[in-house]
């Protein structure tokens, strides 16, 4: 029953995007927000089921043959690195579609697109397949492009494009490096691959953790001190499926492949110089738009490191780890500091998510479990607290119809309620004690100095993880900075004479700012309700590094 559920997730959605096309106008908008609903009710559900299990490996999962000569699997299920971000994106598509109720032009079309976005999206998450991950992270691409292209502000077009093909391009190395894979190792990637996790299908036990390809993603170094005569059927196998030279071949292009994925997956974060997409985005795009793709769309990239990067090539995350690191300090300085020369209210936002998705990146190199968690915990985080930002933009622009921050002030007069939940927003996203986005960032910089012990990847160069951690949190007095005297002047200064004539925030969007709201204090205060879920998955990617670690350190790499 529940294997059920986990497919509606995906297909639900999708069936309400072809029913909106179908039904009356002045049903559309209702039926989107029916369908919303109940993929967040069944999300729920999942979600009740998941947390009575022993939460350390994949549930509920769905794996059907698809394409026999290249072993891709229809395979979807949920661990504990998809179920958070699922939870996000249901119960924040709730709020994209109550925020997208005043859209008037095409409603038919724009449901839809934003009904098939919401499928694509957890689609990405659910699948537990590489070929699968890659239909579906293609997929998100075409609706995201139209909602942007035909919505979106004056230079809409422009903007549209430069999200196809940055993004297009990102994938096209994701591609490689799927067939690059292929044909040095004869097949592709299954969700035996990738996961490694247990996974339960139809009451019974399936180890992810296929032989054939823990020796794929061997050096031939570890091949050679595995005593593989323990299992003569599995070392038969390996021989018949992996050649010597192509295995040889497959070793050699190892660092290849880690960094290929890395930028393809750190263009959808994304990730400095990578990053010039996101600000023509998302001033083009209307709010509800803006509201997803940082919300959800950005942290594709950053789920996609933590499932297909860094676990299939641990051996390159750690030789390089400071590389990936040094970009990700970059880009939360960067992002900082572009952010505090804005007079663009919405592009100081869109900044802003460079600057705080760098933590993402750094979290991720350091590979210490503190990073890590809290580069996971500062993606959800994000996701709360860049929606709210963006709403709060939205909700002034529609009313003064301008975003320069210059010709703002006075409006906590005017709209005292809109003040207090901005100061809610403004100061998660600072990294304010008690909301979110303080846990996220705290934990990356502390796991960033935790970095040079001993057992950590960087110990034989400890200054330059502390050096790393020292610079990032500089951007601490940064994002103060440009949060602080943005809010003077919007929000402080006397109230401008045309304020009289804005209309009064309507009770939507109080809604919509209230539940993104306590969701910030919530996860601020309990931040245990993430880690609940994501503990055990978390715990057997890290056997993965640490295990890698020890031959690196004994010479065999």
């Amino acid at each position: 029953m529940t294997q059920a559920m986990v497919n509606c997730l995906i297909f639900l959605p999708l069936a309400g995007a072809l029913l909106c096309l179908l039904v009356p106008r002045p049903m559309v908008r209702s039926l989107a927000m029916l369908t919303t609903l109940a993929t967040l009710a069944i999300n729920i559900v999942v979600a009740q089921a998941y947390y009575t299990t022993d939460r350390k490996g994949a549930e509920f999962v769905t794996s059907v043959k698809w394409i026999d000569a290249l072993n891709v699997f229809y395979r979807v299920g949920v661990d504990g690195l998809s179920l958070p971000l699922c939870l996000l994106t249901t119960g924040l598509s709730v709020l994209v579609l109550l925020a997208s109720w005043r859209v008037d032009r095409a409603v038919r079309a724009y449901m839809s697109l934003y009904l098939l976005l919401l499928s694509t999206m957890l689609g990405v998450f659910l699948s537990m397949d590489l070929f699968l991950f890659y239909v579906f992270f293609e997929l998100s691409l075409v609706p995201m492009y139209f909602l942007i292209g035909i919505w979106g502000g004056p230079k809409r077009a422009h903007a549209a494009i430069k999200f196809f093909l940055y993004t297009l391009a990102g994938s096209v190395c994701l591609l490689i490096v799927m067939l690059g894979i292929y044909f040095t190792t004869s097949r592709l990637p299954t969700g035996n691959t990738w996961l490694l996790t247990d996974a339960k299908t139809d009451s019974k036990e399936v180890s992810l953790i296929d032989p054939q390809v823990r020796e794929m993603f061997m050096t031939r170094s570890e091949a050679e001190q595995k005593k593989i005569d323990t299992n003569r059927a599995a070392a038969e196998a390996n021989k018949r499926v992996f050649q010597e030279p192509r295995k040889g071949m497959f070793v050699w292009l190892l660092p290849w492949f880690f960094w290929l994925s890395f930028v393809a997956f750190a263009v959808k974060v994304p990730v400095a110089p990578l990053h010039t997409w996101l600000p023509d985005a998302h001033v083009e795009a209307p709010t509800p738009i803006s509201m997803v793709l940082a919300g959800v769309l950005l942290k594709l990239g950053g789920y996609a490191m933590m499932r297909v990067t860094w676990p299939l090539f641990p051996e390159a995350a750690h030789r390089f780890w400071f590389f990936v690191a040094v970009l990700g300090v970059f880009g939360i300085l960067y992002g900082a500091l572009c952010a505090m020369a804005q007079t663009d209210w919405k592009r100081l936002v869109a900044y802003s998510s460079v600057s705080h998705m760098g933590f993402v990146i750094l979290g991720l190199a350091v590979l210490t479990r503190t990073a890590f968690d809290g580069a996971y915990f500062q993606m959800i985080a994000h996701g709360v607290t860049s929606a709210m930002m963006f709403f709060i933009v939205g909700v002034v622009y529609e009313r003064a119809h301008h975003r320069d921050i210059d010709r703002l002030g006075g409006i906590w007069l005017r709209f005292p309620g809109l003040g207090f939940w901005s100061i809610v927003g403004f100061f998660a996203a600072m990294g304010l004690p008690g909301l979110c986005g303080f846990v996220g960032e705290v934990m990356v910089l502390l796991g960033t100095f935790a970095a040079g012990a001993k057992e950590q990847v960087s110990a034989t160069m400890p200054m330059r993880a502390i050096s790393l951690g020292a610079l990032a949190a500089v951007s601490v007095v940064l994002t103060a900075g440009y949060v602080l005297w943005m809010f003077q002047r919007v929000y402080m200064g006397p109230e401008h004479p045309q304020y009289v004539h804005f209309r009064a925030i309507s009770v939507r969007e109080y809604v919509i700012l209230g539940v993104l709201g306590v969701m910030a204090v919530v996860l601020g205060v309990a931040p245990v309700l993430v880690f609940d879920a994501t503990g055990g998955t978390v715990d057997t990617l890290f056997e993965i590094f640490k295990s890698t670690a020890k031959v690196m350190a004994s010479g065999g790499v």
